[in-house]
């Protein structure tokens, strides 16, 4: 369904603005930008990114994912990313919990590895449904490696401004090594009732997100506010996120926010609202602790903290054990009670 079909998001509906950065000109150096960029991912951790030039690989990855989607569930459920901690491949509406109460997410979608993406047609983590390994070279491997190139040069400006040694930050997020990271397709469900969570409030397990909405839904609970508020969808700005990751090494400089997904407000409840995703993740090995050993900045960060901070922000455990940890627990099959979801939870424990 062509983007100029849908419902215009309403004009009555409170927004939190976010502010735009230019990816043309942080690619070009721009001292200016790269300053906005900063402001952005160290306040509300979430910001637009326009002239990315990823909208055509986005537009083929919704084809992709509406193919997958359409398949037969007995298809489907063949890739189904299952119950022990792992995100790639298929999972079915209401796999998931979205709070403690164990209430079913509304969401499925279609998880691509960048390992699997990077690698093909060589099988590097698991297969995948006809429907992605046929759109694999002309449109999955395109936005995954566009998707890399604009993490890591957002990396790169990150590892600059923390005072890091060059290259830091990039090496952590090594294609060389396998990780987390993944291309995601989501489709939620038309006509969701108002107040249903489609996917329940959360921080980002990785490090970056880069995303693209068709529609409205998409919500914030910006810091020592206590009011959820929408982020209006703008016609070629994707929306970017720092994840719990980067909040994590940096000893909380960069800022993971909270958020979630509610239906989309006015006439767009009415559609089906679908969303394209590219979670950049560390290498699995990485240890996730604040790197003040390497940045007099960070450090410095660090002993501000209270002890319960540093105690979120210093979990000491591996980039893979961390993102196993959230996924596992939250699936509803895993679920014992309201402590399964809490042992999901990432760095909006202590919303540093």
């Amino acid at each position: 369904m062509p983007v100029t079909a849908y419902p215009e998001f309403p004009t009555n509906i409170p927004t939190h603005p976010l502010l735009v950065i230019d990816y043309e000109l942080v690619k070009n150096g721009d001292e200016k930008e790269k300053d906005v960029l900063w402001k952005a991912a160290t306040t509300l951790g979430f910001w637009y990114l326009k002239n990315h030039g990823a909208e055509e690989f986005v537009e083929d990855m919704f084809d992709m994912g509406a193919e997958t989607m359409d398949l037969p569930m007995e298809e489907k459920m063949k890739y189904e990313q299952g119950d022990g901690g792992s995100s790639f491949g298929y999972k079915y509406a209401g796999a998931n919990a979205v709070d403690a109460s164990g209430e079913p997410d509304k969401i499925e979608f279609i998880n691509i590895a960048k390992d699997d993406a990077l690698s093909w047609p060589k099988q590097a983590r698991r297969s995948y449904p006809s429907t992605v390994n046929n759109r694999m070279d002309s449109t999955i491997v395109p936005f995954v490696k566009k998707s890399v190139e604009i993490n890591d040069m957002i990396l790169n400006v990150f590892n600059t401004k923390l005072g890091l040694p060059e290259g830091t930050l990039n090496k952590l997020h090594s294609t060389e090594e396998y990780s987390a990271s993944e291309a995601r397709t989501i489709k939620a469900p038309k006509n969701l009732p108002i107040g249903r969570q489609a996917l329940g409030a959360h921080t980002d397990f990785g490090s970056l997100s880069f995303l693209h909405n068709r529609l409205g839904g998409l919500q914030v609970l910006p810091p020592g506010v206590d009011e959820w508020q929408y982020v209006k969808p703008l016609p070629g700005h994707a929306i970017c996120n720092v994840g719990d990751a980067l909040a994590l090494l940096s000893g909380g400089i960069l800022h993971s926010n909270i958020h979630r997904v509610y239906p989309p407000p006015g006439a767009q409840v009415g559609f089906e609202r679908w969303s394209q995703v590219f979670f950049t993740r560390p290498g699995n090995s990485v240890v996730l602790r604040p790197l003040s050993d390497h940045s007099p900045a960070i450090a410095e960060a660090v002993s501000k903290l209270t002890e319960q901070q540093r105690n979120v922000l210093s979990p000491g455990v591996t980039a893979v054990d961390w993102f196993n940890r959230r996924i596992k627990n939250q699936r509803v099959k895993n679920r014992a009670g309201p402590e399964t979801w809490l042992a999901s939870r990432g760095t909006e424990q202590g919303r540093v």
